[in-house]
């Protein structure tokens, strides 16, 4: 229930959240810094409150409370009062939900459970930025895209990544998402339209490093009947096919310059003429690119248009690497194994703590792909329903093609040649990073070893358990 009427001239702020203790140690730590705080326990309790006594300065909410959520509570908010700055909070931080708060006009997502800290400090950002620009509530999208598996994650990286797309879902810009191959860049892509207000309009992917150069051209801008040989009729291209919605272009960095200069053009002016065509074609498109090199240095050598890079990069995301978001492991397994599972028709399997912390310590250079793969191939041949350490040798190898370990005395003249590349790619801190990278090595090959178990792994490299642990990190199940 509320709590007594704030005095004149001290910023307001309510706090809504069914959880009394939330309520408590958030409304405390604000009241500390300075505001004058109301609890409710529910949005019927708020939005009486707003009848009688107005709207407060900015405004806490939960997502899931008994009777209206605070998704519900923040559209009645924001259709009375538009300019009234609204923080969602909600342990469950998948981008339906975030994308869906900020559609409804959130100011900001706050993850639970949060630091109080945090929480003070995003208030205090917030309140002054009340300026009545407030972004409009969106047209309701649907809910997911048919068959576009869900990205997972609840690590920080994951969290901030579905922030970032929950607030980039409603803005008309280009987004260059980056980083290694397998780490799920077009899932990304995929949730960037699916919560825009183009969902309902097509999503069009294209692989520009899959398509022969000579034929790239006609698939992207089309062509007309008897452009080329072998062009009997007229054919549709990608940006015709995307027009209103979003077309995805994967692994931008490989396409060749000509075509960049057509694609600049595109961007620059939305028009452009199919293969052969003297039509002038006008789409309203949204480009999301992704690349998995690094397109600074291919503008640095000439490989890639400066001005490309930037119509393309107005905002960029960074997808972590699996190795870098360990702690996502066991829950992205055991996803993936139930779905493979499931789609073989094989029974549902488990995996045995000893086998999740083996695929914790993996270093995953295929990245979330590479889980996957693993995860189908245990659901089609392990022959228990529990996945065990054992039941992991041999799937878990190398980049394709690598040796699965070099020979001995071999290590030395890899690591020269390792350390030689880097520095020629203008690295730093090679010392640090060949040093985390030693350790590793040592460990998920201890681990594995000893089947998981720490203590025996910390005694066969003469270490303490608690070296063991501090460098495995956060998360992980002890034996």
């Amino acid at each position: 229930m509320p709590t007594d009427r704030p005095p004149t001239g001290t910023q307001r702020i309510w706090v809504v959240d069914d959880d009394r203790s939330v309520r408590f140690v958030l409304a405390t730590a604000l009241r500390d810094a300075g505001y004058a705080v109301d609890g409710f326990d529910s949005a019927a309790t708020a939005l009486q409150a707003l009848d009688a006594r107005g709207a407060p300065d900015l405004l806490f909410t939960d997502v899931r409370m008994p009777g209206d959520d605070g998704l519900a509570l923040l559209d009645r908010l924001k259709r009375a009062h538009p300019q009234l700055p609204v923080i969602v909070m909600s342990a469950y931080t998948d981008v339906a939900s975030t994308a869906g708060a900020f559609r409804g006009g959130a100011q900001e997502f706050l993850s639970k459970p949060f630091d109080l800290d945090e929480a003070v400090a995003l208030a205090a950002r917030t309140l002054p930025a009340d300026s009545g620009h407030a972004p409009a509530p969106a047209e309701d999208a649907p809910a997911a895209d048919g068959g576009v598996p869900a990205l997972i994650g609840s690590t920080p990286e994951m969290l901030a990544l579905f922030r970032a797309i929950g607030r980039l879902a409603q803005a008309p810009l280009s987004v260059l998402i980056t980083g290694e191959t397998g780490t799920g860049k077009e899932l990304v892509a995929h949730a960037l339209h699916r919560e825009s207000p183009r969902a309902r309009k097509p999503f069009v992917a294209l692989n520009t490093a899959a398509i022969p150069a000579e034929l790239l051209e006609s698939e992207l801008f089309g062509h007309e009947a008897g452009a080329f040989t072998g062009a009997q009729r007229r054919h549709v291209g990608r940006f015709e096919q995307a027009d209103g919605g979003t077309l995805f272009l994967d692994e931008i960095g490989d396409m060749p310059l000509p075509l960049q200069t057509r694609l600049l053009r595109v961007l620059a002016e939305g028009e452009f003429f199919r293969v052969g065509g003297r039509e002038l074609i006008r789409v309203d498109v949204r480009v999301i690119a992704a690349t998995h090199q690094n397109l600074d240095a291919l503008v640095a050598d000439g490989r890639f248009r400066a001005d490309l890079l930037h119509r393309l990069d107005v905002v960029r995301l960074q997808l972590p690497p699996l190795r870098a978001r360990r702690a996502d492991v066991a829950q992205l397994a055991e996803n993936f194994l139930a779905n493979a599972s499931r789609k073989l028709g094989a029974p549902a399997k488990r995996f045995a703590a000893p086998a999740l912390d083996a695929l914790r310590a993996h270093d995953w250079p295929g990245n979330v792909r590479e889980l996957e793969n693993v995860c189908w191939r245990l659901a089609a041949l392990a022959p228990g329903e529990t996945i065990t350490v054992a039941d992991l040798d041999g799937m878990l190898a190398g980049p394709a093609g690598a040796p699965r370990a070099a020979a001995a005395g071999d290590w030395d003249t890899a690591l020269a040649a390792w350390a030689e590349e880097r520095l020629a790619a203008g690295a730093e801190g090679l010392h640090a990073e060949a040093r985390g990278r030693f350790d590793r090595v040592l460990l998920e090959a201890a681990l594995k070893f000893t089947h998981g178990h720490r203590a025996e792994a910390a005694e066969k490299l003469g270490v303490g358990r608690n070296t063991v642990t501090r460098k495995l990190g956060p998360g992980r199940k002890r034996r």
